[in-house]
């Protein structure tokens, strides 16, 4: 019996690629430029199955791929995909939820820490040979992070995660704003649920963790960010169009927030000459939620198994919801 074909966008781990061989046959592309849309049509039109991790794929890109089964991605989000278009020429489209979750907890609480105690900043200081006396002067003053109020937008299983390590470790009181409440987080943590505007104007630190959608792109603008505290810190690990740059710039320069700590953006990677870069008071990583070894080749793995099932025609256990 004939193995099923499978596309590869991208390189991946031995073993998950040794997975894949015991399963499929496959093709990966080697080249340095991305694959053109007519180079990814006809590539699909032989295959059964594909890693499109790096790329994109919508209605269009499929409605001539009889033998394409599934696309799988390597990834939680999948703002880059179209599960409805995919859908109705009967190719599942899948992701790796659970994988990267106490991963990218991590990362968060990296940034609470580094953002409120200011660590980026001052450790760029003593790089440019600036560690003086003046280094202690309370202009260069942190925030504490312990026993303050965390406030959480999107509840999910990441920032109860969160919740976990700042209520565990860190003691902190915590709200969150979501569709939905969770009482179990409700119970375990104390954890309150509240309207948006009361978690802006109450918290020390609000990290940002929701999908984006249309009702979430900006839903931090300048009326927001007027509600926050002075000494509040934000932080973003959702996506960067959850947060209207323009008007985060304009309340870091003013001071009108005490900070911010980003791992997303509106345009990625940042642009040279962007205005956070000339600005002291906001922690900038370059989209590295899920960035450990361990956790990528585990998501690599996740999205192999996901991809195999699909291209032998069984359903994927992490199918996104249409």
């Amino acid at each position: 019996m004939n193995k099923p074909h499978v596309f590869l966008a991208q390189s991946v781990p031995d073993s998950v690629l040794s997975y894949i061989a015991d399963h499929c046959d496959y093709t990966i592309w080697d080249k340095d430029e991305k694959p053109t849309t007519e180079q990814l049509k006809e590539i699909l039109r032989h295959s059964d199955g594909a890693l499109l991790t790096s790329l994109s794929a919508d209605e269009e890109l499929v409605k001539n791929c009889e033998r394409l089964k599934v696309i799988s991605t390597a990834t939680v989000g999948y703002d880059r995909f179209d599960p409805i278009g995919l859908a109705k020429h009967n190719v599942y489209l899948t992701n790796t939820p659970y994988v990267l979750d106490e991963t990218v907890a991590d990362l968060l609480f990296g940034l609470i820490l580094s953002g409120s105690r200011r660590i980026a900043e001052l450790h760029k200081e003593v790089i440019d040979g600036n560690w003086t006396d003046k280094t202690t002067q309370p202009s260069l003053y942190g925030q504490d992070v312990y026993k303050k109020t965390l406030g959480i937008i999107g509840m999910g299983r990441i920032g109860e995660k969160v919740v976990h390590r700042a209520k565990e470790g860190f003691n902190m009181s915590v709200l969150y704003h979501n569709r939905s409440a969770r009482p179990e987080a409700e119970e375990r943590y104390g954890a309150k649920k509240v309207e948006l505007d009361t978690l802006l104007e109450e918290s020390d630190i609000v990290v940002l963790m929701v999908p984006l959608t249309e009702e979430t792109t900006h839903l931090i603008g300048k009326e927001e960010l007027s509600k926050m505290k002075q000494t509040a810190l934000l932080v973003n690990g959702a996506r960067g169009p959850v947060i209207d740059e323009k008007a985060l710039i304009e309340a870091l320069t003013t001071n009108e927030i005490f900070g911010a700590a980003l791992d997303v953006f509106e345009q990625e990677p940042l642009p040279s000459n962007h205005p956070f870069l000339s600005l002291k008071n906001v922690t900038l990583t370059p989209h590295i939620g899920s960035a450990t070894a361990a956790t990528r080749e585990a998501m690599a793995m996740r999205a192999a198994e996901n991809l195999v099932a699909g291209a032998l025609g069984k359903t994927p256990v992490d199918v996104v919801k249409k």
